[in-house]
């Protein structure tokens, strides 16, 4: 099988240059939740109707798991026009992306692989329904998605009855699935992943008997949020979630806020760059995505929520930051599920901070699109911070950081976060591997030229 491949984005430059520090200042909409975008599309891939969703996100991650639900036989298509009081209030006219599903029976075998690209979330979601289609498929990915580990979701999918294979004994990308026949079960998962989560319960869906997912810790819920709205039935149970058999699910009309892992970015430079004061509007405030404002809070930062409304079981609302001074916290235990994606931003308020800000037990950075516990020590050390690399988190000892050259190491979370610190340095500094934000913020530069003035 050839590998189905799909449009990039507009082509970014290889590098950035910046010259700090640039206040941060005014109103601003980050694009659309990534996690949201992509169950959006994948859910209503699976729906019995037309599902029509506006501001999806714009990165090539969703791009891919567009693709890919296009090579199971959905039609989508691109609209314009403006969503109803239902799914946003006010008046606002933006891109619409329109899927036409046919339910789990719609879909259909892939004439080629399926390539997710850079998309850990596009592998994972898609292994959970396919894995219960009769049908073959293979999904790869790129050369970061080939190291990262496969065997947590294959494995219980292969207790449900799919037979799932690949390198390594399926715990690596390509993966190659015959699906169909699963039965629901019990799944205690060792470490807290909405990715993982929201597979098995794709895969639940189509079981014979009800599938529980518990966790030693609460990941995000965005999943838990949309399938009740779209007529799945789900129950909390203690640590976890329950989800009944389901034939199909109902079409959906969603505006999706925006992404509060994006809008971190913003905030931290808004946080620790003189001058600041700054309003992110139409933002996801769900609890378990702004876990990093709880940590600026208590670093002592001008960081304020303000709920506005609920949208598609989520809430919504303003991130409204200001400059001042920062002090060093600790982010470990518990918490960190809920700031996982957010650790490159709060990193850099911790160069910025007084005293040693420590990450513990956040062993998961390990296997991202980087090694971020690695990367985010070597490009705070480009600035002159010390910084303390350990097996499962890092120690920062804030102090002034300077200017310098600059490495996304082919991450968007490490490009963004680079740039942010850049942004608040004095002098001149580079970002080089740019194009490395095309999976998930194309448009990051612009947006903080727009905000930086």
């Amino acid at each position: 099988m050839t590998a189905l491949g799909v449009s990039g984005p507009t082509e970014l430059p290889p590098e950035l240059s910046l010259t700090g520090p640039r206040p941060l200042r005014g109103s601003m909409r980050v694009p659309g939740d990534k996690s949201i975008s992509h169950r959006a599309l994948l859910f209503a891939a699976l729906a019995s109707g037309t599902s029509r969703l506006w501001w999806l996100a714009d990165g090539d991650d969703v791009v891919r798991s567009r693709a890919a639900i296009e090579a199971l036989g959905v039609k989508v298509r691109d609209g314009a026009g403006s969503p109803g009081e239902a799914a946003v209030a006010g008046e606002r006219v933006g891109p619409v992306v329109i899927v036409r599903g046919g339910g789990f029976d719609g879909l259909s075998e892939p004439e080629a692989v399926i390539d997710c690209g850079n998309s850990g979330t596009s592998i994972r979601l898609l292994t959970g329904i396919l894995a219960g289609r009769a049908f073959h498929s293979v999904l790869t990915g790129d050369s970061s998605i080939a190291r990262r580990p496969m065997g947590r979701v294959v494995d219980p999918l292969r207790l449900m009855g799919a037979r799932i294979d690949g390198r390594d004994g399926g715990r690596l990308a390509p993966l190659s699935i015959r699906g169909g026949d699963l039965r629901g079960m019990g799944h205690e998962l060792p470490v807290a992943s909405a990715q993982v989560k929201t597979a098995l319960l794709l895969a639940g869906l189509q079981a014979s008997g009800a599938t529980e997912v518990t966790e030693p810790a609460l990941s995000r819920d965005h999943t838990e949020r949309l399938l009740p709205a779209m007529g799945a039935t789900l129950e909390a149970i203690p640590g976890g979630v329950r989800v009944e058999p389901a034939g199909a699910l109902a079409p959906i009309e969603l505006a999706i806020p925006g992404d509060p892992s994006a809008a971190a970015f913003f905030v931290v430079g808004a946080c620790i760059t003189p001058g600041s004061d700054l309003v992110v509007t139409d933002v996801c405030l769900n609890p378990t995505r702004i876990g990093f404002v709880d940590v600026l809070q208590r670093m002592g930062a001008a960081v304020e929520v303000v709920v506005k409304e609920e949208r598609g079981g989520e809430p919504v609302g303003e991130i409204r930051a200001a400059y001042g001074p920062l002090q060093a916290t600790t982010m470990a235990g518990d918490e960190i599920p809920r700031v996982i994606d957010e650790i490159p931003a709060l990193a850099v308020a911790a160069a910025f901070a007084a005293g040693a800000t420590e990450v513990a037990d956040a062993a998961e950075l390990r296997v991202k699109e980087s090694d971020r516990i690695g990367t985010v020590a070597q490009e705070l050390s480009q600035l002159g911070i010390a910084v303390e690399a350990k097996p499962d988190g890092l120690v920062i000892t804030g102090g002034a950081p300077h200017g310098g050259l600059l490495k996304s190491h082919g991450d968007h979370r490490i490009a963004m976060a680079a740039a942010i610190a850049a942004n608040a340095c004095e002098g001149e500094s580079t970002v080089r591997g740019w194009r490395a934000v095309a999976s998930s913020y194309p448009g990051f530069a612009a947006d903080l030229a727009s905000v930086t003035g």
